[in-house]
């Protein structure tokens, strides 16, 4: 009985080594056998789809109340993630590449700060996991509202030329409207009943081994529709990393500004440089297939952000030291 708890404790302290590993067998296998890529891209949806209720089941919708009174704390993280972020993005959009799907692919994943992982990662480094995990609700919701608007701000009328209503309303409703109603239904159901609560555990602790999964699944079946793009690809990762490094001291920044502790400090840094890679995911993998190039600048922000994270948990503590 003891194994599966030690098995998932284990996978959780090392998720940063798996999901590389997922992220580089994914391109072998995608360069070996660029066949099988339309094959894996079947199974994307479904696994996209689980992963994503599972992100969703950490999300406490119940916990909303309480994020809306930790007034402070929440204007700084609002500021941080959808006043600042959106200036630093600006800033490096004029010298991305030119090609329309890699800006789209960027400012996707750029524009939306991370609702999962973030917490596990603040935590590590002394951050207020708990006000952060409150604040996650309102986070999603207005990523999800404003996310729409920041896309017609920066690509103006190439907006209605590059995305087809159809399929991105599709793929929002069917990988992010579902799983998330789902997912509080489950929070709901575990609230009022122990069979919920033990299910929601049990769901809980799949996290690592879908995010594994989804990663390989969508670099394998992607990879090989790359073509000539991987260089153009591989041109955003510097302005993935200087993000990291310029979310660093503005989350400092805003946190002074909001005169925070040192723990809400640390949180506010973590949630202006996390993205939300997995929720985008969708949408860009929803972009016609001369846009497909999207879906991997998307992973390609996880990759530079899973490795930015072992930094900001070193780095974030000696910034911020208690006093």
């Amino acid at each position: 009985m003891s194994a599966a708890p030690g098995l998932v404790a284990s996978m959780e302290r090392h998720q940063v080594v798996l999901y590389l590993g997922a992220l580089a067998a994914g391109a072998a296998a995608g360069l070996l056998a660029p066949g099988a890529g339309p094959g894996l891209a079947q199974a994307i949806n479904p696994v996209l789809a689980a992963l994503l209720y599972v992100t969703f089941l950490q999300v406490p919708v119940a916990e909303l109340g309480r994020a809306l009174r930790a007034g402070r704390f929440l204007a700084a993280v609002l500021v941080i993630n959808f006043a600042v972020a959106p200036l630093v993005v600006a800033a490096l959009f004029a010298f991305l590449p030119a090609d329309q799907a890699v800006r789209l692919g960027v400012l996707l994943v750029l524009l939306t700060p991370c609702v999962d992982y973030v917490i596990v990662f603040s935590g590590l480094a002394g951050g207020s996991a708990e006000r952060l995990l409150a604040a996650t609700p309102l986070l999603l919701i207005a990523q999800l509202v404003l996310l729409p608007g920041f896309l017609l701000l920066f690509l103006g009328s190439e907006l209605a030329e590059v995305i087809e209503p159809g399929p991105f309303v599709e793929a929002f409703a069917v990988l992010i409207a579902i799983p998330l109603a789902l997912a509080w239904l489950t929070q709901a159901w575990a609230a009022r009943r122990p069979a919920g609560r033990r299910v929601q555990g049990a769901v809980g602790t799949l996290m690592v081994p879908l995010m594994v999964a989804t990663l390989l699944v969508v670099v394998a079946s992607q990879v090989p529709k790359l073509g000539g793009d991987l260089a153009v690809v591989a041109r955003v990762v510097p302005f993935y990393a200087l993000f990291l490094v310029v979310m660093a001291p503005a989350g400092m920044l805003v946190a002074r500004l909001f005169r925070l502790d040192v723990p809400a400090s640390r949180a506010v840094v973590f949630t202006g440089a996390t993205r939300n890679s997995l929720v985008v995911l969708p949408l860009a993998l929803a972009l016609p297939d001369a846009l497909a190039v999207a879906a991997v600048v998307v992973v390609t922000q996880t990759l530079v952000e899973v490795v930015g994270m072992v930094g900001y948990v070193r780095a974030v503590p000696r910034l911020l030291p208690t006093r």
